[in-house]
């Protein structure tokens, strides 16, 4: 099966098929869009900006692969607001045309940065307003304050090296993920 790809030069009409590759990535990442907590069109239209090798238009999205006008609309508008896709115009085209940012590492970071507002840091609100009600005195067993103790400082280690690496350098966060295995033997 192929998606088509529909672009209007005017008054001329082209169909181009589209790539073979990009289909089976647009496809997957569809699949692991919903594994990831997004929706499989915020999915899929992500993957199809990033994998393309130039930007393209609301409509032609649309055309590729074969959605409502309305889901290509409110997916652009979330990986927006997420900073992985911005708008960009062609000289002689008055449509706005669509791109992912390109660069690996900054994709990979900003998602870990939405993936810890949407997840670590509401689990980290509720584990410290349990803990302040245990400390009030709110009765419990004995079992689940020392869960909550031990989730809670787990929580808040993992937001302070999130936020340690965070701020080095791109190059450095680079070279930590490289090290990695080596690190891991120091460690020993």
């Amino acid at each position: 099966m192929f998606f088509y790809l529909y672009f209007c030069n005017y008054s001329n009409l082209y169909f181009m098929k589209l790539n073979p590759v990009i289909e089976k990535l647009v496809l997957h990442w569809g699949e692991m869009g919903t594994r990831w907590g997004i929706s499989r069109m915020v999915a899929q239209i992500h993957a199809l900006l990033y994998f393309s090798p130039k930007p393209m238009a609301a409509d032609e999205i649309v055309a590729t692969l074969g959605v409502a006008r309305s889901h290509v609309s409110n997916s652009l508008k979330d990986l927006q607001s997420w900073g992985v896709v911005k708008v960009v115009h062609v000289l002689g085209d008055r449509r706005e045309h669509f791109q992912s940012i390109k660069d690996v590492w900054q994709l990979f970071e900003i998602l870990l940065d939405e993936r810890k507002r949407r997840e670590l840091d509401p689990t980290l609100k509720t584990l410290r307003e349990t803990q302040a009600w245990l400390n009030e005195g709110v009765p419990v067993e004995t079992h689940t304050k020392e869960r909550v103790k031990e989730m809670l400082e787990f929580f808040e280690v993992m937001d302070g090296w999130f936020g340690e690496v965070r701020r080095l350098p791109l190059e450095s966060r680079v070279k930590l993920v490289q090290w990695g295995s080596r690190i891991r033997g120091w460690l020993k």
